[in-house]
C-alpha cells in the first residue's frame, strides 16, 4: 500500500503527467480512477501524492481506486461507481421536502391538477427561499428539478378562449371557402382585406432583432411616447388569395370605410386590372366583422356602391363571424410576414414604412406592393337615409347580414 511521504520528485511528477495526458481522452471516470490507483501502487511510498499532483485527481479518489483493486471489486459495465456512492439527494435527506414544496406551490398552482401540464407563478428562487425559512435545504436549481419531476413546466399564455361562438360559425367558414373556389374556377379575383395595427412613427424601439456589427445596436428613444407631428402609419392590406400577391395602402389619417374602399380601388387599378386582363364580372371580398369594413357601417356599403358604379363590377362581400378575424387569410399570409420583415428596425417615417412593406417577400412567392395615401380621412362621416336607400344591395340567402352583393347601378 503506497503512502504519502514528503514532496514528490519533480521528474516523477512530470513523467506521470505526460502519461496521463496521453491516455486521459480514452478513459471514463472509472478508468481514470483505476489507472491512477495502479500508478500510485507502482510508485510505492509517496505514490498517492505524486499521482494526485500530476493528474489533478484527488487523493481520496485515488485511494478509493486502490481499495477497489485490493478487494477485487467488480462493477457492471454501465456503472462508474458502486451502488449507493455519492451524496444522497436532498429529498432523501429531507423526506418532507417534496410535500413542503407542494404546499408552497398549491395556492398559486395553475392548470388541471389531473393534467401533466401544470405551472406556478412563483419563481424557483422564491420557492427555495421560502423552503429555507421552514428549515429545509434546497437550491433554486434543485427546486426546479423537483417541480419538473412533479409535472410542472415553464409555460406562456396561450390565446385559446374565444368567448361565445356563433352557432353558424362553421357554416360561414364553409360558405366562404365555397365562394373562393367558385371565383377561382371562373378566373375572377377573391381578395382578403383588413387593417394592420397602427404603427407610431419615430425613432422608437421596434420589437425583434436584426443583424448588425457586434456592440453597435441602433439607438432609439428610451420612451415610446407617440410623436403628434409624425403621427401614425395606417396600413390597409388587400391580399389576392389565388395570386399570392398583395397591395398595401399606408394611410396617414383615420381608418375609415372611405379609406378602406379607396385601398381596394387602388389595388384594382394598379395590380388587379393587370392580373385579370379579362374584365371580371365580380370580385369577392372576404373581411372580418368589425372596423372600417364592418357590415353594419353604412359608409362601407355606400363607398362600395360608388366603386361598383365606377368599375361596373359586382362586389360580393363575405364577412367572417364575430371573434374570428384571425382566420382571415390576410392575417397569416401577409401581415405576419410584414412584421417579421421590419422587426428590429425603427419606423422613423412613412417612407420607411412603405419601403419595408414593399420589400416583403417569402419563399412561397409572396409579392407585396405598397403605396402611400396622403389623403386625410375624417371620422364621423354620415350616410343619410336617402343615400342608403339608393344602395343596390342583394342579400344572400344564407346570413344576408354577412353575405351580400353590391351591384353597379345603371
Amino acid at each position: 500500500m503506497p503512502h504519502d511521504g514528503g514532496v514528490p520528485d519533480n521528474q516523477v511528477v512530470a513523467l506521470i503527467r505526460a502519461k496521463f495526458e496521453a491516455i486521459v481522452s480514452e478513459l471514463d471516470e472509472r478508468g481514470r480512477r483505476r489507472w491512477a490507483a495502479i500508478e500510485a501502487c507502482a510508485l510505492g511510498w509517496g505514490g498517492v501524492a505524486a499521482v494526485a499532483m500530476a493528474t489533478g485527481i484527488s487523493d481520496r479518489t485515488i485511494r478509493n481506486g486502490i481499495s477497489e483493486l485490493k478487494n477485487h471489486q467488480q462493477l457492471e459495465p454501465t456503472r462508474q461507481r458502486r451502488p449507493g456512492g455519492g451524496r444522497r439527494s436532498r429529498e432523501k435527506e429531507q423526506p418532507q421536502l417534496l410535500s413542503a414544496l407542494e404546499a408552497l406551490v398549491e395556492p398559486t398552482e395553475r392548470g388541471d391538477p389531473m393534467s401533466p401540464l401544470r405551472w406556478t407563478c412563483k419563481s424557483t428562487r422564491t420557492l427555495a427561499e421560502e423552503l429555507g425559512l421552514e428549515g429545509f435545504v434546497a437550491s433554486s436549481t434543485k427546486v426546479g428539478t423537483l417541480l419538473k419531476s412533479q409535472g410542472y413546466s415553464l409555460q406562456a399564455n396561450r390565446k385559446t378562449i374565444e368567448g361565445k361562438q356563433h352557432p353558424d360559425r362553421n357554416a360561414q367558414f364553409e360558405h366562404i371557402a365555397q365562394r373562393v373556389k367558385a371565383r377561382r374556377r371562373c378566373g375572377e379575383p377573391a381578395i382578403s382585406v383588413d387593417t394592420k395595427k397602427k404603427e407610431p412613427l419615430g425613432n422608437m424601439k421596434n420589437p425583434g432583432q436584426t443583424w448588425r456589427r457586434k456592440n453597435s445596436p441602433v439607438k432609439v428613444k428610451t420612451h415610446d411616447f407617440p410623436d403628434k407631428e409624425l403621427g401614425k402609419a395606417v396600413p390597409y392590406g388587400v391580399y389576392d388569395i389565388a395570386g399570392n400577391q398583395a397591395g398595401v395602402t399606408v394611410g396617414i389619417g383615420h381608418d375609415t370605410a372611405e379609406f378602406a374602399v379607396g385601398a381596394i380601388e387602388r389595388w384594382w387599378e394598379r395590380l388587379g386590372r393587370r392580373r385579370y386582363k379579362k374584365a371580371p364580372r365580380r370580385i369577392l371580398v372576404t373581411a372580418d366583422c368589425g372596423g372600417s369594413n364592418s357590415p353594419r357601417a353604412r359608409l362601407w356599403l355606400w363607398e362600395l356602391q360608388q366603386l361598383a358604379d365606377k368599375t361596373g363590377i359586382i362586389f360580393e362581400i363575405c364577412h367572417y363571424p364575430p371573434g374570428t378575424s384571425k382566420w382571415n387569410k390576410i392575417e397569416h399570409r401577409l401581415f405576419c410576414h410584414i412584421t417579421q420583415n421590419w422587426q428590429g428596425k425603427p419606423l422613423e417615417s412613412l417612407e420607411v414604412v412603405v419601403s419595408l412593406i414593399g420589400s416583403t417577400r417569402t419563399r412561397e412567392g409572396l409579392e407585396v406592393h405598397a403605396w402611400l395615401d396622403g389623403k386625410k380621412y375624417e371620422k364621423g362621416r354620415k350616410v343619410s337615409n336617402e343615400e342608403f336607400q339608393e344602395i343596390e344591395i342583394k342579400r344572400g340567402k344564407f346570413h344576408g347580414d354577412w353575405n351580400y352583393e353590391i351591384l353597379p347601378r345603371a
